[in-house]
């Protein structure tokens, strides 16, 4: 299988991050199953240019497939296997113009080659979708009434104001930067508070063995996902919450070179918007969690 750069960038952010969040360590431990031989220490690239480097040197050869295996394999999303599927179906629209389509049955993961490239029709959907999305408007965006820390509320209240400033000014690279750290500080606000609901949700994040991983191993998709099954934010929420992940990741100045990701500001108003959406939400959805 040889897939296009667009296709390899997609694998590079599921390989470091969307699937799970994999450290330096993790990387070359991954790699070296596909018979790398590398060590990680002084001097090691980005974690970016590394996945980058590796993932170039194996298109094309069985590996590449042995790679996509792995990432995908079910027994690493044990009590999220609806986020494998979503995983799956975001790669697939890579894929696509390779003429190649991953496909989950079960606990197996196979490749099916297609006769011609296969693009989703619903684009005009997703846009009506998103424009009614940014349409909605919301009158308790206000993180005091979620019952965090006050000195964590503080500093959650003081960063919403400077995104607002930020989005004002026409700046939305920080505006997206800013949102989607502070969904995340709010995110795992909650989880702290209520630990044990966060920790039974089924889409908590599980290491090898099963076990639910302690909160600062945590990633953002992962606080998304379980705020989602807890009822505290909305499919579309949930749906866009993704996507400001997405444009996140670019925080990393390596992988926006890499990626040729120019913001703008209707990318950020779209990040705004779902920050607000989300503070709405938990404040509407949490009281059924509230002691």
């Amino acid at each position: 299988m040889i897939l296009s750069k667009r296709a390899l960038e997609k694998l590079r952010d599921l390989i470091n991050e969307e699937t799970e969040y994999r450290s330096g360590p993790k990387l070359v431990q991954f790699f070296n199953k596909l018979g790398f031989t590398d060590s990680y220490g002084q001097g090691f690239p980005s974690r970016w240019l590394y996945t980058d480097s590796r993932l170039e040197q194996i298109n094309g050869t069985p590996n590449l497939d042995k790679c996509i295996t792995e990432v995908f394999a079910p027994i690493n999303f044990v009590g999220r296997i609806h986020g494998l599927d979503q995983c799956i179906q975001d790669f697939n629209q890579f894929l696509a113009f390779d003429k190649w389509k991953l496909v989950r049955k079960e606990a197996d993961i196979l490749f099916q080659r297609l006769e011609k490239v296969e693009i989703a029709t619903e684009i005009e959907k997703d846009t009506d979708t998103e424009n009614e999305f940014l349409m909605r408007e919301f009158s308790n965006v206000n993180v005091q009434s979620l019952g965090l820390e006050g000195a964590v509320t503080d500093v959650l209240q003081f960063r919403i104001k400077e995104i607002e400033k930020c989005f004002s000014s026409e700046s939305p690279l920080a505006v997206i930067l800013l949102a989607g750290s502070t969904l995340e500080g709010i995110l795992l606000g909650l989880a702290t508070k209520h630990p044990k609901t966060f920790n039974t949700a089924k889409s908590s994040p599980k290491d090898g063995a099963g076990k639910v991983k302690p909160f600062h191993e945590w990633n953002l998709a992962g606080f998304i996902d379980v705020a989602k099954d807890l009822g505290l934010i909305q499919h579309d929420t949930h749906k866009f919450s993704h996507s400001l992940r997405d444009f996140r990741n670019y925080i990393h100045p390596f992988e926006q070179l890499s990626s040729g990701f120019s913001p703008r500001v209707h990318t950020a108003k779209i990040c705004l918007q779902v920050l607000k959406a989300a503070i709405y939400e938990i404040n509407e959805n949490i009281v059924k969690y509230q002691a």
